[in-house]
């Protein structure tokens, strides 16, 4: 997987960005320029000409600040510059560029924020590995004019989207080559507001140098499954999945399923639960499964490519030994929900028998029960699944999706009404169905997250998880 304009720059990936840039004969002073060129002409863009205070930090992001400003008052915007620290302090390119400044620099406070209009942050970058404190935490809890902040909002962490003691609220961030994870990762995706991604130079060929693993979710990152002229039923794909006492759960998991392209999709059932089933889509299959014993038939009598265990199953040794029939058939899995729940206590019972391809979607609760959560959600996620030696999908408003291999990829289009009961139902049945269909986990998982965002958004506020199904585009 490159997917060049998709790829998420963890800090030190970005800074190594500018360095080969440097070596392959870009001027460090031309990149600096170009990024605060950028930054003026998305204000102008924007915004109408008005009093723009900006806020310039003690580093580069204030360099790119200086430049910002100075193209504005050359178009005539009325632009003040409040510096953190003494311009005298200022190294490299940003001492140039604050010489270039033909305005008064005033030092920072609070009392800079009267009169201004529109605010450019541009204190720190996404490398602030501090909390912000002193006079710049005091400024940017006072701000209440419209932000464009550069790079990332001050006091937002580019690897982790984590606030690190105070951050504002930005309505347009400046961002400059490729995102960075702090961009997607909440609640710095919603403290960036609109991010504009510029050119500032740096060749696209320096990627192939980092071979950058964390990506922006999209079609560019996997191709779904072609269908060959001669595909029949069984050569798309035969889903299995495992259903209980709520059989809600089963049934939409089933439905999605088939709606995403699975070429047939068995429903194994307690026998006394048939008929609630029955009422699910007739072109789904029903079998009796009234426990294990019952499962390794089913499993040794067919051919399936793939299963999903965990939506409205239960919780409890029923379901672990359940799992354990799948595990000792070596199918292609996605465990979700009461699977994942009944091996709390006992995970190393689970993940010493993951030796096959294997998805994981946990929500928040379920992801606890099973692993230690990191300080932030990226790491986390891949350190899950290096230690289960499976793909895990991490629910939430910024889904993540991890290899064992530590590729990553994070939505961001989903929309916040998919937070309803039976939504991650619907997405595991998205994701067997891939799986079932060739897709390896990892981009099964990362495919069905983005095609269940999109059918989210077709469908609307005020969803219900089964009107998801009538959306799905596969």
């Amino acid at each position: 997987m490159l997917a060049n304009n998709q790829a998420l720059l963890a800090i030190a990936e970005m800074t190594r960005a500018d360095a080969l840039a440097v070596k392959a004969g870009v001027p460090s002073d031309r990149l600096m320029e170009a990024a605060g060129w950028a930054v003026a002409m998305q204000l102008r863009k924007h915004f109408r000409p008005c009093r723009v205070l900006v806020l310039a930090g003690p580093g580069n992001n204030g360099g790119d600040g200086f430049v910002a400003a100075r193209y504005l008052k050359r178009w005539g915007w009325p632009v003040r510059v409040a510096l953190l620290g003494k311009q005298e302090s200022l190294k490299g390119d940003a001492a140039l560029n604050a010489a270039r400044w033909e305005g008064e620099v005033e030092p920072l406070g609070v009392a800079s924020l009267q009169g201004a209009d529109l605010v450019v942050d541009a204190l720190f970058g996404a490398g602030l590995a501090r909390p912000l404190e002193g006079v710049a935490r005091a400024v940017v809890t006072a701000i209440s004019a419209p932000v464009v902040a550069i790079d990332i909002p001050s006091g937002v962490s580019g690897d982790t989207g984590q606030v690190l003691g105070a951050a504002p609220l930005a309505d347009l961030t400046v961002t400059f080559f490729r995102k960075k994870p702090g961009h997607c990762l909440m609640p710095g995706r919603v403290l960036c507001g609109q991010v504009v991604v510029a050119d500032i130079g740096i060749p696209a060929e320096v990627l192939n140098d980092i071979r950058p693993t964390a990506f922006e979710n999209g079609p560019e990152l996997w191709q779904l499954p072609e269908l060959s002229p001669s595909a029949h039923k069984y050569s798309r794909g035969h889903v299995l999945i495992l259903g209980g006492e709520m059989t809600g759960a089963a049934r939409l998991a089933a439905g999605a399923a088939a709606k995403s392209g699975a070429g047939m999709v068995t429903l194994a059932v307690p026998k006394r639960l048939l008929p609630l089933y029955v009422k699910a889509r007739p072109s789904l299959v029903l079998k009796v499964c009234d426990g294990p014993e019952d499962l390794q038939k089913l499993l040794a009598a067919k051919r399936y490519s793939a299963a999903l265990a965990g939506p409205g199953l239960g919780v409890g040794e029923t379901t672990r030994a359940l799992v354990g029939a799948l595990l000792k058939a070596g199918l292609p899995l996605v465990l979700d929900a009461d699977a994942l729940t009944s091996f709390e206590g006992k995970a190393d019972d689970l993940f010493s028998h993951l030796h096959h391809p294997a998805l994981l979607t946990p929500h928040e609760g379920e992801f606890k029960r099973l692993f230690e959560r990191g300080p932030d959600k990226l790491s986390s996620v891949r350190l899950a699944a290096r230690y289960a030696g499976a793909s895990v999908l991490l629910k939430g408003p910024d889904t993540v999706v991890a290899s064992p291999d530590g590729r990553a990829v994070i939505e961001t289009q989903a929309p916040p009404w998919l937070a309803t009961a039976g939504s991650g139902d619907v997405l595991a049945g998205i994701a067997v169905a891939l799986i079932a269909r060739g897709m390896t986990p990892f981009l099964a998982g990362a495919a069905a997250d983005w095609l269940h965002g999109q059918a989210g958004l077709r469908a609307g506020e005020g969803l219900a998880a089964e009107d998801l199904i009538g959306q799905l585009i596969p």
